[in-house]
């Protein structure tokens, strides 16, 4: 199932934090798994900055889900904008099929789940 999400951000533009992403999500790990399911997506894991270990105060959180049959694009924005809510930082929403193929694999590999 593809979204093509890529170039399109439904930012809100949370209040801005001075907290690095990584730490904003070990505080609330548990609430991001339960807004994931709220919003019909499955094994929701992160990727980017925060797997290898150089986020930084202002960077985004590298969000991978995979979509239900019944997820519409709706689902994917509303869970980003709750989730920028929720951690105070920027969150990038994906699914495994809005990811672009040349380096696909390589996000599938390294992404850690929540």
């Amino acid at each position: 199932m593809k979204y093509g999400l890529i170039g399109y951000h439904f930012r809100h533009n949370p209040t801005v934090s001075t907290m690095k992403p990584s730490a904003s999500l070990e505080q609330q790990r548990n609430a991001v798994r339960e807004a994931a399911f709220r919003y019909r997506t499955v094994n929701p894991r992160v990727f980017g900055s925060i797997v290898h270990g150089n986020d930084k105060d202002g960077s985004d959180l590298d969000l991978l889900v995979d979509p239900l049959p019944d997820t519409t694009l709706f689902d994917l924005g509303g869970l980003q904008v709750e989730l920028e809510t929720l951690l105070g930082v920027p969150v990038d929403v994906r699914t495994p099929g809005d990811l672009p193929a040349k380096f696909r694999s390589q996000v599938l590999a390294e992404a850690r789940p929540v």
